[in-house]
């Protein structure tokens, strides 16, 4: 192998697919980059052996190609040490290689492409479509958080995607709170679903660029491949039956409060200071189109409560949350006003923003009562 390649541009490359670099792995050669140069493309691939990931970047020259594979954390080190200039990096046995630029060079060991792995993709059963980019982003950032850690039930691990003939549902829920974003960019012939870790949903949220126009997805029953730009992630995918979350949306909460979500949130904030550190315990009282929202550790002998102003227009009722959870999802519902809707202090309050909002029919959050 020997090229010559822009030093800012290689660093791109390979930070784009290090996310799947693991920190320690069973198999040694996974801690390693796999470059693959054919004519004037570099492919750079990494992978945990769970999720892969390739990009490609343009070369300035090529005078050998090949496949070596390389140690992650030396180039990804010595490259950010290095201002952009050309790079030369050429095979200088068979085990090592040179890496020179225009004051020094360095050599580095490299190990033989066939001992690293080949991954599987989407067979030939995969269902394909095509996601606005921005889209996928704002669904992933809508919902993840609302994503559990739960060793014994694995599917609420990831975010659903819930694909039907004249819309697309992202869902996430820890059974604490649940959430949806609904697109009706995205559609299929016929329904489809498929459960993705939050692993690689966080790491999609995070190097889709703000120009990228679309991503295609291709997914059959084991495995999810992403394609946008110059960028391939492929990943397994959770496996098993996500719960019926239709079934736990409440269709009848006729309590209505209508309320600026940032002076909720912010007071939220204010008052779970003097919450039980243990239940982050708060109470909301609501009367007439007005809301108070109390908290108390009698422990410390701390209390504290506020009066928001909001529209409100109901039956009197006092209902409990957990504060960490209500701030989770009003820190994550992009809107100015909100809407919460209330059957009774002890069923689930849903929480969408306001029918004037350009989101009120993207976002859909539904959060469980709590007790002191």
């Amino acid at each position: 192998m020997k090229l010559v390649v822009s030093s800012s541009e290689l660093l791109k490359g390979i930070m784009t697919v290090a996310k799947a670099i693991p920190t320690k792995s069973a198999l040694p050669i996974l801690e390693n980059f796999l470059f693959d140069l054919k004519d004037n493309l570099l492919e750079i691939t990494a992978s945990d052996s769970e999720l892969t990931m390739r990009t490609s970047i343009e070369v300035e020259s090529a005078e050998e190609g090949g496949q070596i594979a390389v140690p992650a954390k030396h180039l990804m080190d010595l490259l950010k040490e290095l201002p952009d200039q050309p790079l030369s990096i050429k095979t200088t046995s068979d085990t090592s290689f040179e890496f020179t630029w225009a004051s020094g060079a360095s050599t580095l060991p490299y190990f033989p492409a066939a001992d690293y792995p080949e991954f599987a993709t989407a067979d030939d059963t995969a269902v394909t479509l095509d996601f606005p980019a921005q889209g996928l982003v704002e669904g992933i950032a809508s919902t993840i958080y609302a994503t559990a850690d739960d060793e014994i039930r694995p599917t609420m691990n990831g975010i659903y995607f819930d694909i039907d003939t004249d819309s697309t549902t992202l869902v996430a829920s820890d059974a604490h709170k649940l959430v949806c974003y609904t697109t009706k960019d995205v559609k299929a012939s016929e329904k489809a679903s498929f459960i993705l870790h939050k692993k690689p949903a966080a790491i999609l949220r995070s190097i889709i660029g703000k120009n990228t126009e679309k991503v295609e997805i291709a997914f059959d029953s084991k495995n999810a491949v992403f394609r946008f730009d110059n960028t391939i992630v492929i990943c397994r995918l959770v496996i098993g039956k996500y719960p019926r979350y239709r079934d736990v949306i409440p269709q009848n909460n006729t309590n209505i409060m209508k309320i600026d979500r940032l002076q909720l949130l912010n007071s939220v904030r204010r008052v779970s200071v003097c919450a039980n550190k243990g239940s982050n315990h708060i109470k909301f009282n609501l009367t007439a189109n007005s809301l108070e929202i109390t908290a108390q550790d009698l422990g410390f002998s701390l209390a504290a409560y506020e009066k928001v102003p909001c529209e409100y227009e109901g039956d009197d009722l006092s209902i409990g949350f957990k504060s960490t959870f209500l701030v989770e999802i009003l820190g994550n519902i992009d809107c100015n006003g909100i809407v919460f809707k209330f059957a009774d202090g002890t069923r689930p309050a849903v929480i969408v923003p306001s029918e004037e909002e350009e989101e009120s029919e993207k976002i859909c959050g539904i959060l469980m009562p709590s007790i002191a």
